[in-house]
């Protein structure tokens, strides 16, 4: 009996584990998942929730989400021994494998940046909303806002899903019209980037939509820490805020570092089109755990997956593996008022307008703001619980296409 490890039951944990579970014979391979919560969240719900969607639609048990014939382990990780094919429980355990995937994401370190995690402040005026916690102690923040300054941060690049910043931005722009009391809220995005996104097209659009909502745009700005109502960056720029609404640096597991797998930010090394280690031949890391040069969003981790399930099976024949992970990402941009717009990607091509997935047709628009892209992200939700953690198929290609877009000058 061949054994294959999984460290972590998120989204490209629980996905890979049901697709192998289905492919991998119960007679020749065990299957197991270290996971050390008992919740599965849906971490696109988290951006709702700050403006009045209920919190529980967006967990569910994590037995709940893993296919028969997978043993889910509840623990916590100590370190990887690669050398001896095993990895330490904190607990003492030690468990072997023959085959070991890294799913164990990333997580938000307030930590990392002085004075954000201060107790007279974290959750007090200074919230995030990448956490299932942070998310609802900022609704009630919200609520009780009366008006003033409120800043939208990114602490460094990489973080999950890089769209969702300004997303939350556009959604206070309307969340506080709503309320008839726009007038008397400064919005304002602070950004380590140049622009409002990473790639050019997109940041042109994207920030003019900021321009639209009068959303000021504090661009290059790399904060070396948090003092009293204060943004203060390295070059000594000072960005005040009455609420504060920041994405933390974003890192990998700390057992990854003690492992000696994992890079500054403890993200594994990979082949960007395998998602093999580029040190251990029976080590891959998927999700956001690993370093590949595209946002960790969800659809990375869904078309990553499609492609990794098969060069596995590949890989444990002792077979080249021949398929090819393209960085294909797309992401729904929700923009307020019941429209949002759609962006789609990879590591060669960046967010172009056009339709999707149909040329010519769509339903969705890249690019471009309308209301059946917002629906679109409202329906993820059921695809994410009924079909891609599950593992079924979605008539969506792994490989990014060109077929209806078309490049702007």
């Amino acid at each position: 009996m061949r054994r294959l490890l999984v460290l972590g039951a998120g989204t490209a944990g629980t996905m890979v584990t049901n697709k192998l579970r289905r492919r991998l014979a119960p007679t020749d391979w065990d299957i197991t998942v270290v996971e050390q919560r008992d919740r599965h969240f849906y971490q696109p719900g988290f951006l709702f929730i700050p403006f009045g969607a209920a919190p529980g639609k967006a967990v569910r048990p994590t037995r709940s989400t893993l296919r028969p014939g997978i043993t889910l382990r509840r623990g916590q990780i100590d370190r990887v021994l690669p050398a001896d094919n095993q990895v330490l429980l904190t607990n003492g355990e030690r468990l072997r494998y023959d085959q070991l995937v890294i799913a164990t994401g990333v997580e938000p370190r307030p930590d990392q940046t002085p004075g954000m995690r201060d107790p007279r402040r974290w959750r007090k005026n200074v919230f995030d909303f990448y956490t299932y916690e942070g998310a609802v102690a900022l609704a009630g923040a919200l609520r009780a806002f009366a008006g003033g300054r409120l800043v939208v941060h990114v602490t460094d690049l990489p973080i999950k899903c890089p769209v969702a910043p300004l997303e939350f931005a556009f959604l206070a722009d309307a969340h506080f019209r709503q309320r008839g009391m726009r007038d008397r809220v400064e919005l304002v995005y602070a950004t380590p980037l140049a622009g409002a996104f990473t790639k050019p097209v997109a940041a042109r659009h994207l920030g003019a939509m900021l321009d639209e909502r009068k959303i000021a745009l504090e661009p290059d700005f790399l904060v070396e820490r948090v003092d009293d109502h204060r943004l203060i960056s390295y070059d000594d720029r000072e960005i005040p805020f009455d609420l504060l609404v920041t994405v933390p640096l974003n890192m990998g597991a700390e057992y990854v570092a003690r492992s000696g797998l994992g890079d500054e930010l403890n993200l594994v090394p990979v082949d960007r089109h395998t998602l093999l280690s580029r040190t251990w031949p029976n080590i891959f890391a998927i999700g956001d755990a690993n370093d590949l040069p595209t946002s960790k969003a969800g659809s990375v981790a869904h078309f990553s997956v499609e492609v990794f399930a098969d060069n596995f099976l590949q890989h444990v024949r002792g077979e080249p593996m021949t398929g090819r992970f393209d960085g294909h990402a797309n992401c729904f941009v929700e923009s307020g008022d019941g429209r949002g717009l759609l962006i789609d990607f990879n590591y060669d091509t960046e967010p172009l307008p056009g339709r999707y997935p149909v040329p010519g047709l769509g339903p969705f628009r890249l690019l471009r703001e309308s209301p059946v892209n917002h629906w679109g992200k409202l329906a993820f939700r059921w695809m994410y619980w009924n079909l891609l953690l599950p593992g079924r198929p979605i008539p969506l290609p792994a490989r990014m296409s060109m077929a209806g877009k078309h490049p702007e000058e």
